[in-house]
């Protein structure tokens, strides 16, 4: 589930020039730095959870791997929705096979009662951009639909989503599903030790423009860990060099969301799902990822 932008909270920067995690009023690099590249700890204060929504906790190992796990069932349930999705089947039977394969694995849907949120997924179809409620609407050949799925799995989050094409689809909207996972993909590309997180947008953004579409501002990626929404805010679109610093064991989502038309998005009286503002198309894919030593490990995948 894709956070919204809140106008670009001011976030924490980690950087080897901060201030100890330990309070000591050192320098990162002078203090813990060292210590905490053997021990896999990172510049996170030792158990203490991401209250506040502007820090970024980092990860150890330990963390990462349970983001993983609850990743790759999330993943499994994406995978098997491929087989089900078809002319006729409602959105509501697909949130029911994701209830379903949630419940058999000992997981729970972040998404289910979340802030209010009826359902165990969120499936978009067509105009809908993110954070359509699942219900009685039946597919129809040439739809699109994009299905967003969070596990919560031993206390951690694994968030992906997908694009399903229903049936025979048009060029166009083929077209459209096809260059926004190329957009995940050169954002994800971007994800490295050392870079910033206005790299990732500005690659995204770039993509998109040079086909004709457009990158929804509104909405974006976030950090994801032992709580379902934290520190960074990921904008889609942004300034090479701008940004939070990437460090090894920061863990968020890429989750770009592509239009046909503007990038403006309204939302209906529902309070959840937001549509293109011209009724255009939309598409989305997303990951959750890690910043490693050398690169980045997506852990959806």
């Amino acid at each position: 589930m894709i956070e919204p932008r809140v106008d670009a909270p001011v976030q924490r920067k980690i950087g080897r020039n901060d201030p100890c995690w330990c309070g000591s009023g050192k320098k990162y690099k002078k203090c813990h730095l060292g210590r905490d590249r053997v021990t896999g700890r990172g510049g996170r204060r030792p158990a203490r959870a991401a209250q506040d929504r502007d820090e970024i906790v980092l990860k150890t190992r330990e963390e990462i791997e349970g983001v993983r796990r609850a990743g790759q069932l999330t993943r499994a349930i994406l995978d098997e929705l491929a087989g089900f999705v078809r002319p006729g089947v409602s959105t509501a039977e697909i949130d029911e096979i994701v209830r379903a394969r949630t419940a058999a694995a000992g997981a729970t849907a972040a998404s289910l009662d979340y802030k209010g949120f009826p359902c165990s997924s969120c499936t978009s179809v067509n105009e809908v951009v993110c954070h359509g409620i699942p219900g009685g609407r039946a597919l129809v050949e040439g739809d699109i639909v994009n299905v967003d799925v969070t596990s919560v799995l031993d206390g951690f989050y694994g968030d992906a989503s997908r694009m399903y094409e229903v049936g025979r689809v048009d060029e166009e909207a083929a077209r459209l599903v096809r260059v926004t996972r190329e957009c995940l993909e050169r954002g994800i590309e971007r994800v490295r030790p050392g870079g910033r997180i206005g790299d990732v947008g500005a690659a995204i953004d770039r993509h998109a423009r040079a086909h004709g579409y457009s990158v929804v501002r509104t909405f974006g990626g976030h950090g994801i860990g032992r709580s379902f929404h934290e520190a960074p805010f990921v904008p889609h679109v942004g300034k090479e060099g701008t940004g939070d610093p990437m460090v090894p064991g920061m863990v968020f989502t890429v989750e770009p969301m592509i239009n046909q038309g503007t990038w403006r998005v309204k939302v209906l009286a529902d309070g959840w799902t937001a549509v293109t503002a011209d009724g255009k198309l939309s598409a989305q894919w997303e990951h959750t990822v890690a910043v490693t030593e050398d690169g980045v490990d997506v852990l959806t995948a």
